[in-house]
């Protein structure tokens, strides 16, 4: 929740600033990136996707990533030099996990996407398979729809239901990496936000991935004011309007660096 409000802030503060990133040739997502990415690919305006971060958020379901679901993930993925096992091993703990029903959490994705399809301009979106472990790049012709594979993408492992495509479950939320940057290889000018880079492998840190891609890149991540904001459930709606206040004034601060890739 507090992910989607501050890229939503953070783009919206950017564009205020005279740098508007959404003409980009190329759209990444992972897990909240996954939702800003859906809209921005899709031609939202920036001040649209604030205005509605700002507003009530009736459409969501409460949940909380506490600190003992994410160090269950460490300690499922320790010690294992095969990433991919790694991976399904957290998929095991998402698969065998209660949550609310898979129907539910759907209607949340869809709401926040007004329903929409995948859009002309190039959109990539990142998954896990549950049972595998495989890494999956879903775009407009992998054949899921695109509510599915946003869905898939923010299915926090422990916390929201394996996403069902097909005859495979897929979750995210960061499995493989919270980023996701080597998936921009090939291009010129790369301007990452951020809200978490924390990985488990070693070959999706997110040092590594920029390295990687032989671009000019910038990195923006929360601030301490932007932190605060988010408090200590990156899942609370409540957070959500100051997560995007917050990026929205951090953007001012940003603008420069960010200019300096972009332009």
């Amino acid at each position: 929740m507090t992910g989607v409000a501050w890229e939503i802030g953070m783009l919206t503060g950017l564009a205020a600033a005279g740098v508007d990133l959404s003409g980009a040739d190329v759209v990444i997502g992972t897990s909240a990136g996954s939702v800003v990415g859906a809209l921005v690919a899709g031609g939202l305006d920036p001040q649209t996707m604030y205005a509605g971060q700002l507003a009530p958020p009736v459409a969501e379901i409460p949940a909380r990533l506490a600190l003992p679901t994410i160090l269950r993930w460490a300690w499922v993925a320790a010690g294992r030099r095969d990433e991919q096992r790694a991976r399904a091993r957290i998929g095991a703990m998402a698969l065998a996990a209660q949550t609310v029903p898979e129907a539910d959490r759907r209607k949340v994705i869809a709401a926040r996407l007004n329903d929409a399809d995948w859009p002309e301009r190039r959109l990539l979106i990142t998954a896990v398979d549950a049972r595998t472990g495989e890494f999956v790049v879903f775009d407009r012709e992998h054949g899921a729809g695109l509510v599915d594979a946003v869905g898939a993408s923010c299915a926090v492992p422990g916390v929201w239901p394996p996403v069902t495509i097909g005859d495979r479950r897929y979750v995210d939320g960061g499995v493989r990496s919270p980023v996701n940057a080597d998936l921009a290889a090939g291009y010129d000018r790369v301007v990452i936000l951020a809200p978490v880079t924390a990985s488990f492998g070693p070959s999706t840190r997110i040092g590594r991935q920029m390295d990687g891609l032989g671009a000019r890149v910038v990195l923006v991540r929360p601030d301490r004011a932007a932190k605060r904001a988010f408090g200590r459930n990156v899942l609370d709606p409540a957070r959500r309007a100051p997560a995007a206040r917050a990026g929205h004034a951090q953007a001012d601060r940003e603008a420069a660096g960010v200019a300096a890739v972009w332009s």
